[in-house]
């Protein structure tokens, strides 16, 4: 397994950068402070524009074939988490928890917990929907909204407290048997 250097942990990102821009350095205190929710929420959102961006193709596609609102609603709440997940692995592996995983076997691994929790909140986002549009036929992009807070919400959870801590452990252990 490579190892990140010390230096390179502590190098400053880009979002460190922009924070010590004179326009936004009065809040750099409040961002160093909680700059791992920050990150997460800005990445989180960004992975809700993809989810909803493709789940409104995969639904508009979906209708003009005149599916049942059943496939409807699985078939883009299905397509949208497919892109999202890919997209929010990347960036929270990268700037969210700064994952020192390398190695295509460690990586797989990694990938593999983080969809695991993934599919779980796929789950309840389905029931979510499936209750909200298909049987009390409430407004779809409502009950999407609602479903992809909730959503937020245990991915965060779930990542920070099974996926990336469990990473974490490992990457601490491998930086204290490293000469």
């Amino acid at each position: 397994m490579e190892n990140i250097t010390e230096a390179e942990e502590q190098r400053p990102d880009i979002f460190d950068k922009i924070m010590h821009l004179p326009v936004f350095n009065i809040f750099e205190p409040f961002y160093k402070k909680n700059k791992a929710v920050l990150i997460y929420l800005f990445f989180g959102v960004l992975a809700t524009a993809v989810s909803f961006v493709t789940a409104g193709i995969s639904k508009s596609i979906l209708e003009q074939a005149g599916a049942t609102k059943t496939v409807i609603s699985n078939g883009s709440t299905g397509t949208g988490w497919v892109c999202a997940v890919i997209f929010a692995y990347i960036t929270n592996r990268t700037w969210v928890f700064h994952s020192k995983v390398r190695g295509a076997g460690n990586i797989m691994k990694e990938a593999a917990s983080f969809c695991g929790g993934r599919l779980f909140t796929l789950g309840v986002e389905l029931l979510m929907m499936w209750v909200g549009y298909t049987l009390l036929d409430f407004n779809y992009w409502i009950v999407k909204i609602t479903a992809n807070v909730v959503v937020v919400i245990l991915n965060y959870v779930i990542s920070k407290l099974m996926v990336f801590r469990e990473i974490k452990e490992k990457n601490e252990a491998a930086d204290k048997k490293a000469p």
